[in-house]
C-alpha cells in the first residue's frame, strides 16, 4: 500500500481507529486509538444501544475520521460487529455513523470470524489450529489450516455476557457444550494449538506472563501449556482488584472480565482439547487487510518484508541485506529453511545501528530484534537474530542474558556465526554492493576462503584480515585469500 489505510472497528467494547502504512504484507500501524464506549452493556435479545454509549462512539467516530483524514488515508474502512448487530436499533445506530460520512460494513458473525480466521494466518501462515475471537459481544471459533479458514461459528459469548451465566462444577462446560451444538459446529481433530484473539485475552496472557517471570514483554506469539487456563483461573479467584491494579502490564479496564475470560478459555481448552495457548495480536483488522491482498502478496513472508521496511528505513543501503545474505549463504548450506530465514533477516537488519553512538550499536541491534513489531517469529527466533546483530556489531560472541533465556546454547552459537560473518562482508564491502559482488566465501574442511579478483586485493586491508581470521578460528578452520 502506498497510501494510508485507516480501519474504524466499533465493537461491544470499544470503538477503534487504527492507520496503518508500508508493504501490503506487512504494514506498520502510524496510529492506534480507542475509546471505551461500552456498546455491547446490558445488550440482550432485542435490547437497544445504551444511548450515552451510542453518544460516547459517535463522538469518538467524528474524531477518527477528521484523524484519519489528516493522516492521509486513502481508504478508511468502517466495520461494526456484534453490539451493533444485535440491537434492535442497530440499524438506526448504523445511520447516524453514515451521516457522519462513514459508510458502514455491518459484518455478521461468520465474516466476524472469516476475518479473525485470515488475521491470524496473516500472522503465521504456517497456522493449523483453531483460532478463538472473544469480543465483548461475541466469541468466533474459526478453523485455520492451509492458509485458508475453514469451520466457523459465533456464539453469544463475549465478556460483556459472560458475567450473567452460572460458572459453578461443570455448568459452564456443559452451556458451552450445548451451544457448539446448537450452532452446528461439528468439532474438529483434538490435540491442536488454540490462537488467542481479543483484549481480554490478551490480558490473560499478561498476568500469565507476570506469574511465571517471563523475561520478555512481548505478547504476539506468546505461548502457555494447556492447564494455564485452568491455572489463571483458580490464581484469580485468589486476587483481589487492588493486587491485580498493581501489575502494570494488565490495562485496568481490563480487570473486571479477567475472572471470566478465565473461566471460558479454560472450559474451551478442555472442550476443544487444546494442546497449547497462542497470543495473536493479529484478529479482525489485519485479516480484513488481508483479504484484500492478491494470492502473490499473501504468498510474501511478512517478517521478511517487515525486515526489508525497517532495514531500509535505518540503513545506509536499502539493497545490501539481501547481497550480504547471498554473500555469507554458503557457509551455511547445511542449515534448514528455519535457520536460513532467520539469517536473512538478520541480514536484512544488519545496518540498523550505524547511527548509534559506536559503544551502543551492539545494544541497539538486540533492542531491535527482541523488542521489534515483528510478525511470524517466535521468541526463540527473536533471540538468536539478536544475538546475530549483537556478535556483527562488536558485542562479542557471549549473549546477552535475556538472550540465553530464550534461546539453547547451540542456538546461540549458530547466531554468532552469522554475526561474524556478517560482520567480515561489512568490513570488507564498507557497506556497499561493488566488493560483495566481486568477491566470495568458500568452506572447505581445512580452510575459509576469501576469493578476490585480481586487482582487488587492496580491499583485504588489516581490519578485513582480523575478521576473516576470526570467522575461521569459530569455524575451525585456517583463513586463506585467494
Amino acid at each position: 500500500m502506498t497510501d494510508s489505510q485507516a480501519i474504524i472497528d466499533i465493537g461491544s467494547n470499544s470503538v477503534r481507529l487504527v492507520v496503518y502504512n508500508g508493504p501490503a504484507r506487512a504494514p506498520s500501524v502510524l496510529f492506534n486509538e480507542k475509546v471505551s464506549a461500552g456498546l455491547g452493556k446490558g445488550l440482550g435479545d432485542g435490547a437497544k444501544l445504551d444511548p450515552q454509549a451510542a453518544a460516547q462512539a459517535l463522538r469518538a467516530l467524528s474524531r477518527f475520521r477528521a484523524v484519519a483524514q489528516a493522516m492521509g488515508a486513502g481508504d478508511i474502512r468502517t466495520v461494526a460487529t456484534a453490539a451493533v448487530r444485535d440491537a434492535s436499533d442497530g440499524k438506526a445506530f448504523v445511520k447516524q455513523i453514515e451521516a457522519l460520512g462513514l459508510p458502514v460494513e455491518l459484518l455478521s458473525g461468520e465474516q466476524e470470524g472469516r476475518a479473525s480466521g485470515y488475521g491470524v494466518i496473516s500472522a503465521f501462515p504456517e497456522a493449523d489450529g483453531i483460532v478463538g475471537d472473544l469480543g465483548g459481544g461475541s466469541l468466533e471459533l474459526v478453523r485455520v489450516r492451509g492458509g485458508k479458514v475453514h469451520e466457523t461459528v459465533s456464539l453469544p459469548l463475549g465478556v460483556l455476557r459472560l458475567a450473567g451465566l452460572k460458572k459453578g462444577r461443570g455448568v459452564l462446560d456443559r452451556h458451552v457444550r450445548k451451544m457448539l451444538v446448537k450452532a452446528g459446529w461439528k468439532g474438529v481433530e483434538r490435540d491442536l494449538p488454540f490462537w488467542l484473539v481479543g483484549g481480554s485475552w490478551r490480558a490473560l496472557a499478561r498476568l500469565h506472563m507476570h506469574l511465571t517471570d517471563y523475561p520478555l514483554p512481548v505478547l504476539h506469539g506468546y505461548a502457555m501449556p494447556p492447564e494455564a487456563a485452568s491455572r489463571l483461573s483458580r490464581a484469580l479467584g485468589r486476587m483481589d482488584r487492588k493486587r491485580l491494579k498493581g501489575i502494570d502490564a494488565i490495562p485496568t479496564g481490563r480487570i473486571g472480565a479477567l475472572g471470566d475470560a478465565a473461566a471460558l478459555l479454560a472450559t474451551l481448552t478442555r472442550l476443544l482439547g487444546s494442546k497449547a495457548l497462542i497470543v495473536s495480536a493479529y484478529g479482525l483488522r489485519e485479516g480484513l487487510l488481508y483479504e484484500g491482498l492478491t494470492a502473490e502478496q499473501r504468498a510474501t513472508d511478512p517478517l521478511i518484508e517487515a525486515a526489508h521496511q525497517v532495514g531500509s528505513a535505518l540503513g545506509r543501503f536499502p539493497e545490501h541485506g539481501d547481497l550480504l545474505n547471498r554473500w555469507i549463504a554458503p557457509l551455511f548450506a547445511h542449515e534448514d529453511a528455519r535457520c536460513a530465514r532467520l539469517r536473512h533477516v538478520a541480514c536484512l537488519l544488519g545496518d540498523v545501528g550505524w547511527m548509534a553512538n559506536p559503544e551502543l550499536r551492539a545494544q541497539r541491534g538486540l533492542d531491535i530484534a527482541l523488542y521489534g513489531n515483528w510478525i511470524g517469529v517466535e521468541a526463540r527466533g527473536r533471540a538468536m537474530i539478536a544475538h546475530a546483530l549483537f556478535t556483527s556489531f562488536g558485542g562479542g560472541n557471549t549473549p546477552a542474558p535475556l538472550v540465553a533465556q530464550l534461546s539453547s546454547p547451540e542456538d546461540c552459537a549458530q547466531a554468532a556465526i552469522w554475526g561474524l560473518a556478517m560482520r567480515l562482508g561489512q568490513r570488507l564491502s564498507g557497506g556497499v554492493a561493488g566488493p560483495l559482488e566481486v568477491s566470495r566465501l568458500t568452506l572447505d574442511d581445512k580452510a575459509l576462503t576469501l576469493t578476490l579478483p585480481e586487482g582487488q586485493a587492496l580491499l583485504y586491508g588489516e581490519a578485513v584480515e582480523r575478521r576473516h581470521k576470526q570467522l575461521a578460528s569459530v569455524l575451525g578452520r585456517t583463513a586463506k585469500l585467494a
